[in-house]
């Protein structure tokens, strides 16, 4: 259908949408920069998903039961912040959008999750936001199950492009959605042929919508600018009892002399270009102008959720108190009072049985007291439940056929899991964990990097987090992966020596609440070096005097985690030769550089030659070697400066030198 019968036939909706399409020209023409086409296309898509079925209220944009709409093509950011502008969402002002892509602006190239209201996730890495909504609709089912539908029943929307599809992530998460059967979930699929090279023939062949459909989703397809059809296919989707997939077939920057070419995908700037696609439009009001008519029409979208609002309140204000109180904790992420006392008591039952455990296995024991405490906790595996020792008895299993089950068996897809994880903690009412092994933080990377750029409290827990699990070898042994997380802003990692240690780090992850969790565990077990019990949480502090030197202090040890142990041996030598030693153990780096001077000071002083021992590279110690009043003549590292090899664990430390020996000759040579 072209523009002229499309004008004719639907003249109202034409012009709501062109709002979208003018408005999207105007800000990439004034900040010279952005991606005009994918806006241009689907804004006919956003215009009757807006009007007809999304449920939403600009007035409250955190109301709990919204439907949640993710532009997983974030580069198309144009179309969202247009969507909110008419609407009526108070920060995105005309003043936002004249600024787009500018410092100290809202409207950011790709959309920001906590910049701007109604931008329910930070998407722009393609692929991303169609794997995120996975979690949300994860969490509405979950959470359905646990209040009933009068609390939460609503949908998650998802506009995906041919990149985000093109992503190997796609495929984890669709995969996923399909088995769990995620009927809540609707992707709208912009199949505009189009891609930055070209036509997505030169580089792709596949039958998306035979592939969802293996997938386990149903398949609908549409006329991306025939507003009936739209509804049309949007109506069916909703009825789908799985995830409905709907095949939009747009034209990429239409109406605009670069249509259906690759430049539509960029930033169309050229004036007289711009000027004819507007009077192809039968657009005529000035730049950043929206006719009142045109403008109204879309606030009283924005109004008209507020009535949905209404009811939904008046539903929960008739739920009993307690159970009122309890939704609303959890979606306030406030962890329950006994959470505490849980941590106390596995604390206290560490020091009195002195365990000789995996953090792995310790991990499972706080767990299975966590669990059944912090009922929000949903946990899974990428396919190693039994080696992350991920689930607790009173769990569950999250399945279609149980929908108030709290662990997910992800299969094979890391990444998968960590996006989904994501979308989970986003979505609120949910504490998402899941575990991998620690070397496969590589498949994960990009989603664990927008847990942190986005500040959602997910926990990651990262198992055989070095050689000392063995025979699996260097494919399977990290040795850079700790400094990869510990190089990233806003992530908490920690590498904790006992069962006390791993009580007091999960009692920081999960009251963490803008802030992922990286837990580093072993597979070997590990003697318990915390021997009294201390009502504070050490591992707050990310390091701490574990054993004092008894005489003149000459040597401080710092390490973590498995290397703990290495560092109390050494010392134990280095004192039988009269050589004052302390030993420091540091959990989490992060935590400890946010301490202040004096603590620093304290835990670290000046004079001491230091030594640090860790099964992983050297990245990141030097600033507790040589910084921190440290020197670099009187300091040294036991570690890793290669990968690691196949072998049993003990004849590993020996080969590459992580052994209280070696560390004791280390500091001699330092003194």
């Amino acid at each position: 259908m072209d523009i002229s019968t499309l004008r004719a036939r639907h003249p109202d909706h034409w012009m709501r949408a062109c709002a979208i399409r003018a408005l999207t020209l105007d800000a990439v023409a004034a900040a010279n920069s952005g991606h005009s086409g994918m806006p241009m296309g689907m804004a006919d898509v956003a215009t009757v998903l807006f009007a007809n079925h999304l449920k939403f209220d600009p007035k409250a944009p955190r109301w709990a039961d919204r439907d949640r709409f993710i532009l997983s093509a974030g580069h198309g950011s144009m179309l969202i912040y247009s969507l909110l502008y008419l609407t009526g969402y108070a920060d995105m002002t005309l003043d936002q959008i004249k600024g787009f892509r500018q410092w100290g602006k809202i409207t950011a190239g790709h959309p920001e999750y906590g910049h701007v209201a109604g931008v329910e996730t930070t998407t722009g890495p393609l692929g991303q936001g169609i794997a995120n909504s996975v979690g949300f609709a994860i969490a509405e089912e979950n959470l359905r199950a646990r209040f009933g539908a009068k609390v939460q029943d609503h949908h998650t929307y998802v506009i995906a492009g041919d990149g985000c599809l093109m992503e190997g992530i796609s495929h984890e998460a669709i995969a996923l959605a399909g088995k769990l059967a995620l009927s809540r979930l609707i992707v709208l699929w912009d199949d505009n042929g189009i891609t930055i090279d070209g036509k997505v023939s030169l580089s792709d062949v596949t039958d998306q919508k035979a592939r969802f459909a293996a997938a386990g989703w149903d398949v609908f397809a549409c006329d991306g600018h025939d507003p009936e059809d739209i509804d049309r296919a949007l109506v069916a989707a909703k009825a789908s009892p799985r995830p409905a997939m709907i095949a939009c077939k747009t034209h990429i920057a239409l109406g605009h002399a670069a249509q259906d070419t690759n430049k539509g995908h960029g930033a169309l700037t050229d004036p007289a270009q711009m000027a004819a696609a507007k009077a192809g439009y039968g657009w005529t009001a000035a730049p950043f102008e929206v006719p009142a008519a045109i403008k109204g029409w879309w606030e009283g979208l924005g109004a008209k959720g507020a009535a949905a609002r209404a009811k939904w309140e008046a539903q929960m204000a008739a739920l009993p108190a307690a159970r009122r109180a309890e939704f609303e904790r959890v979606f306030a992420g406030t962890a329950p009072a006994k959470l505490a006392a849980a941590i106390r008591t596995v604390k206290k039952q560490a020091v009195a049985d002195m365990p000789k455990l995996a953090t792995r296995t310790a991990s499972e024991k706080v767990l299975a007291a966590v669990n059944p405490v912090v009922v929000e906790t949903i946990g899974g595996s990428a396919d190693l439940t039994g080696s992350n020792n991920t689930k607790t008895a009173d769990l569950g299993v999250f399945s279609p056929d149980d929908r108030k089950g709290r662990y997910i068996y992800y299969g094979i897809r890391e990444h998968g899991m960590a996006a989904a994880m994501n979308g989970m903690a986003l979505h609120g009412g949910v504490r998402p964990y899941g575990g991998t092994f620690m070397c496969f933080t590589d498949y994960a990377r990009p989603a664990m990097r927008l847990s942190a750029l986005m500040g959602v409290p997910v926990v990651y827990v990262m198992t055989h987090d070095s050689i000392g699990l063995g025979e699996d070898g260097p494919t399977h042994q990290p040795v850079e992966h700790l400094a990869i997380s510990r190089a990233t802003p806003n992530t908490l990692v920690f590498r904790p020596a006992d069962l006390v240690e791993v009580a007091e780090a999960w009692e920081l992850a999960l009251t963490s609440e803008r802030t992922p969790s990286v837990l580093a565990l072993s597979r070997q077990n590990l003697p318990a070096v915390r021997k009294v019990h201390t009502a504070q949480n050490m591992v707050a502090k990310g390091a701490y005097v574990l054993a004092e030197a008894t005489g003149k202090r000459q040597v401080i040890l710092i390490s973590t985690g498995s290397e703990v142990e290495i560092a109390l041996k050494a010392r134990e030598a280095l004192e039988a030769d009269g050589i004052g030693t302390r030993v420091v153990s540091m959990p989490c780096m992060e935590l400890f550089a946010a301490q202040d001077e004096a603590w620093r000071k304290r835990v670290l002083p000046a004079g001491p030659v230091r030594v640090a021992i860790e099964a992983g590279v050297r990245q990141g110690w030097d600033r507790w070697l040589l910084g921190e009043r440290g020197r670099e003549a009187k300091a040294g590292f036991i570690g890793m400066s290669t990968f690691g090899a196949s072998a049993p664990i003990e004849r590993l430390y020996k080969e590459f030198g992580i052994t209280a020996e070696a560390t004791v000759a280390k500091a001699k040579a330092l003194l």
